[in-house]
């Protein structure tokens, strides 16, 4: 059993919220509290900005060391969630209060084929944005502004959040990248994953491993068969083991992330 010395909060990416029933995270929760985890959830807007979002974080830190006693918490953040948990780190000076950030496939350096997609006229940027605030207020975010995050993932925006929020001193913070074996690998990822494969080279259906790579960089992880690993599945959305085959990778991600809880837990905490 993998004991943390800290409860676990972790923080879902864009394009959903946090359901009791329909946990974004799929089968991973579960998992890390079978290895002996405490989890708590972000519940933060789906497409708000770091810095709305980054408030509503800094609330939920504090709710879930009141409820716990704990006197700090680890971080297991998704995509743009890596984003929303720096800034909130940063801004509410929650440095004491965080042991350690883990990012999975959070886009730090913004994203060159945003910043192509974004030379479209902006008017049809800004209707494409209107429509998903519409759509994610009627799921429940309260501060919806699909338009500036949009902006935050081209590389110049990027660069201007992380010298605006840096990282908290005495906190831990790692970072781990996924690819795709090829465009055509997920069902699900492959127009977005050719676009950038087209653009930017290899990635995980959105994001290449330089634009994710922050703190202590541990690498890309693969997965043991040929489809490799999308930015779907490092969130286990089809709720199964990527394969069944054994051998070097990974072939189910809960397998991954029990490894994560397990590193920490060794380094104290």
């Amino acid at each position: 059993m993998t004991m943390l010395k800290y409860p676990v909060l972790m923080v879902h990416g864009m394009g959903f919220r946090d359901h009791k029933h329909l946990n974004y995270w799929g089968r991973i929760p579960a998992r890390l509290e079978a290895a002996g985890c405490q989890i708590f959830y972000g519940n933060q807007d789906s497409s708000g900005t770091a810095e709305s979002n980054a408030e509503m974080l800094a609330v939920r830190v504090k709710e879930i060391l009141s409820e716990t006693g704990a006197p700090k918490l680890n971080v297991i953040a998704h995509s743009k969630g890596g984003l929303d948990i720096r800034c909130a780190i940063a801004k509410y000076g929650l440095g004491e209060k965080i042991a350690s950030v883990t990012t999975i496939s959070t886009p730090h350096h913004g994203s060159v084929t945003v910043d192509k997609l974004l030379k479209l006229p902006d008017f049809l940027v800004r209707l494409v944005a209107k429509c998903t605030d519409v759509a994610f207020r009627i799921l429940g975010d309260k501060k919806p502004d699909t338009y500036k995050v949009f902006k935050l993932f081209t590389t110049d925006e990027a660069r201007r959040f992380n010298e605006k929020y840096p990282d908290a001193d005495g906190a831990y913070y790692q970072s781990y990248a996924f690819v795709m074996s090829s465009p055509f690998s997920d069902i699900f990822m492959w127009f977005p994953s050719l676009v950038v494969w087209m653009v930017e080279g290899a990635n995980d259906g959105l994001l290449t491993p330089t634009s994710v790579k922050w703190g202590n960089f541990r690498g890309i992880i693969r997965s043991n068969n040929r489809r490799g690993i999308s930015h779907c599945d490092e969130v286990d959305l089809r709720r199964c083991r990527l394969n069944r085959k054994k051998g070097d990778g990974i072939s189910d991600i809960t397998d991954f992330y029990e490894g994560v809880v397990k590193e920490l837990a060794e380094m104290g905490y």
